[in-house]
């Protein structure tokens, strides 16, 4: 098991560029079930997220090919439609190969899906969905079982905005019988490049992007190459870090109308951000101002900076709200930070910050994905020496980001240690 080590306090300044998206990555290499022939998929992100997703499509008989930032698959040779319990427990996206597998041979058996603890998340939006447009779904010692003689098209109103219900619900639609419209729909950057690629396959997609799309099955879709989206939370996380440490940095290959809410409170906080076509140039001014916000769905502040947003508002001048309206546990980073010193009273579903004027380096664990960047983004500025413990979760999320960190002139650290 790793530990990430941090020497705070220095100034991070230079060029980095984003790696591609894991959460467009991931439905679209499951998206491969649906479609005959072989798919080539590039920049895709080297990451653990990625290779249980690569051991769960092989495990249903897909063949994999994989090079460095990309991967050809094809679904030719599928023979199971079962996705494990040992899988599925590490990765919640896993549930994903429903939709595929319904649609392509009308059967489906996943075990319920576990990921990070921020709360229950579940998918009985997915399987409304799912019965809605003919199957059967059955749940038995761990797993859902869905059947379906064929799918046909349906009217699909989501109560909440849900990413993955949508994109679930996508891929089952595209050989459905008939016309299916998805109400509510996600309007994520990744729902987006999912209905690119499969548009690509052969799919008939209008509304991607809406709250509103409209799916026309086929009876059959073929393999295509496509290339993944930037990772906007990759790229939201080095512009907050630059700002946490009154920075300057170039962040490449992000097109800035990904990160529009990030960027308006983060000029809110005082922070001077250039946007260029492709690309986001930041510098910081010390201390930020403190700011409120709320997360929402897309193109609302993403529940998935919020972590790291506290972690900037930790040394804000002032006192600063968050309110967090997605998921009802993902305040858990906040007691890693108060042992960093930092002032932060959590309230139901809101955290307070009253900004300090310096954190102090600790030993602190993370509880998932996002709290473990923004552990990293407060250890870059705190004094001493910080210790991150637990970073499998970042593995899940982030390609090389000490790396990174490194060359922005960060002092950071992988270390391997011994429990």
């Amino acid at each position: 098991m790793d530990k990430i080590v941090i020497q705070g306090g220095r100034r991070l300044k230079g060029t980095v560029e984003v790696s591609g998206a894991k959460n467009a990555a991931l439905p679209i290499l499951f998206s491969s079930i649906l479609t005959e022939g072989w798919n080539q998929f590039c920049r895709i992100p080297e990451l653990r997220d990625i290779n249980t997703t690569c051991k769960l499509l092989s495990k249903l008989g897909l063949v994999i090919e994989r090079k460095k930032g990309s991967i050809r698959i094809s679904s030719n040779a599928m023979r199971s439609y079962t996705a494990t319990y040992d899988l599925v427990k590490t990765m919640r996206a896993s549930v994903l190969v429903m939709g595929p597998l319904l649609a392509r041979v009308k059967k489906a058996k996943v075990s319920l899906p576990g990921g990070c603890a921020i709360g229950a998340r579940p998918i009985n939006l997915h399987l409304k969905a799912f019965e809605q447009m003919g199957a059967k779904i059955d749940i038995k010692e761990g797993y859902v079982i869905a059947k379906a003689k064929k799918l046909h098209g349906a009217k699909i109103h989501f109560d909440t905005v849900t990413v993955t219900g949508t994109e679930n619900v996508m891929m089952a639609a595209v050989l459905a019988n008939g016309e299916t419209i998805i109400e509510n729909a996600a309007q994520e950057p990744e729902v987006t490049d999912l209905a690119e690629a499969l548009s690509k396959m052969g799919a008939e997609i209008q509304g991607a992007g809406t709250n509103t799309m409209t799916i026309q099955g086929v009876k059959e879709l073929q393999g295509c190459d496509h290339e993944v989206i930037a990772d906007r939370i990759e790229a939201g996380t080095f512009l907050i870090a630059a700002a946490m440490t009154g920075g300057d940095v170039r962040i490449q290959r992000i097109p800035p109308s990904y990160l529009e809410a990030l960027i308006l409170k983060l000029r809110e906080a005082g922070v001077t951000i250039t946007e260029e076509a492709d690309a986001i140039h930041v510098v910081g001014h010390l201390p930020v101002k403190a700011v409120d916000l709320i997360t929402a769905p897309f193109p609302g502040f993403a529940t998935d900076f919020q972590a790291q947003f506290m972690a900037l508002m930790t040394m804000a001048k002032g006192t600063s709200v968050i309110t967090e309206n997605i998921f009802e546990n993902r305040f858990l980073h906040a007691q890693e930070l108060m042992r960093m010193g930092a002032n932060i009273r959590i309230e139901g579903r809101k955290a307070i910050i009253q900004g300090v004027p310096r954190l102090s380096g600790a030993p602190v664990m993370a509880s998932d994905l996002r709290a473990s960047a923004a552990l990293i983004i407060a250890g870059l500025m705190a004094k001493g020496i910080t210790e991150i413990h637990r970073v499998y979760h970042i593995d899940r999320g982030y390609e090389r980001i000490e790396k990174k960190f490194r060359k922005l002139g960060a002092r950071i650290k992988r270390i391997k240690v011994k429990y």
